[in-house]
């Protein structure tokens, strides 16, 4: 198919993109004490200089003490992790990219992988880190508060060093999420109750940043339906609880739905093979971002299983992407170990393309 819609220019506010490839936000924790590295601005900065649309950067985590789960997971807070962030988006800038970074709190997601425990108490919803299972006790008002600040100064902080946009992560289990999804929220205040209760806390902190970064900053947010406690969980059932979902997120604040899957293809709900992009821009009108396998065989659970995968077909992208279902794409694996991955597509150098090891976690290529 051709790949005219792929490289077509995508603007929204000040955010103006030459192409339609994002990078997606990817956990690499390679940032010793929550402060990026020079090998980290030089990561970025070869995906600026190979065509990357817009870069989204890694989770990075907002200023309260239990926001982080890795220890090499960066901040977006303090002087020395601001510094840092400012050589990573001048070195973007200067090889003509555009980048936003995404800003993180784990809530009570824990990382399996490390032992390692953040200081101060766990933030979420109603102390449990999956539905059944306590981990510490129910935010107070006043973490709640202080955890929406967090959300908004790191949002300021981040046009002021020169980014070109924001993305909030709402999706996977974290604690943006923890709220949506009635598996962990139990509240009974005006953060808990009905799906549009429970997207209170989203829609404050969006409101928030607005504030904070003003009207013309585009402001994206990340969401999902599946989280990694439960694969199968969904916020939204049908179409419409969907839009009651969405809409007062869209009013909030929010410029583009970045609506993550394990696999884009698959259909959102029964009657229509639209995926939660295709749904989330047919029911709001917002702009919105696709994600999930995009480029390769398999996909990233399986990947931090020890499964490796290969380039596959664009077609089935291309075609819901010619449509209309979404404006934008969101690659990640495909990223991590081939910085080319944009050039090659655009010039027709398919056979080119890396297969991916779950190995290349390890390095920043």
């Amino acid at each position: 198919m051709s790949l005219d819609s792929l490289f077509q220019p995508f603007q929204v506010k000040t955010l103006k993109l030459p192409n339609r490839v994002v990078m997606a936000p990817m956990t690499r924790s390679f940032s010793p004490g929550g402060v990026p590295t020079a090998k980290v601005a030089d990561y970025y900065r070869r995906r600026a200089e190979a065509a990357v649309g817009l870069i989204i950067s890694e989770g990075t985590v907002v200023n309260r003490p239990s926001a982080s789960n890795d220890p090499a997971v960066p901040r977006f807070w303090g002087e020395d992790a601001l510094a840092a962030w400012k050589q990573v988006i001048d070195g973007v800038h200067a090889a003509g990219g555009v980048m936003a970074p995404q800003l993180w709190h784990v809530g009570a997601a824990r990382n399996r992988r490390s032992n390692w425990v953040a200081p101060g108490p766990v933030d979420s919803p109603s102390g449990l880190s999956s539905p059944g299972k306590q981990f510490g006790e129910p935010m107070t008002d006043a973490a709640i508060a202080d955890t929406i600040a967090a959300f908004a100064q790191a949002a300021l902080d981040a046009k002021r060093l020169g980014f070109d946009a924001i993305e909030l992560h709402g999706a996977h289990g974290y604690l943006i999420d923890q709220f949506f999804w009635d598996g962990t929220n139990a509240r009974t205040d005006r953060f808990g109750g009905t799906l549009v209760q429970r997207g209170q806390f989203a829609a404050e902190i969006l409101r928030a940043v607005r504030a904070a970064v003003g009207p013309d900053y585009p402001v994206i947010i990340r969401l999902s339906q599946w989280k990694q406690q439960d694969f199968t969980a969904r916020i939204a059932k049908t179409p419409q609880e969907m839009e009651a979902w969405l809409r007062p997120l869209a009013d909030a604040g929010a410029d583009i739905f970045h609506c993550s899957q394990r696999r884009f293809w698959e259909p959102e709900f029964d009657g229509s093979d639209l995926n939660f992009a295709g749904w989330a821009k047919k029911l709001i009108g917002k702009p919105t971002i696709t994600v999930g396998s995009v480029g390769l065989t398999g996909e990233f659970i399986a990947a931090f299983g020890g499964e490796s995968s290969q380039p596959a077909s664009l077609d089935e992208l291309l075609r819901r992407l010619d449509r209309g279902d979404f404006d934008l794409v969101a690659v990640g694996r495909a990223l991590i170990n081939d910085p080319q991955w944009v050039q090659k597509i655009r010039d027709g150098r398919q056979g080119e393309l890396l297969d991916f090891s779950p190995a290349a976690l390890g390095t920043l290529f």
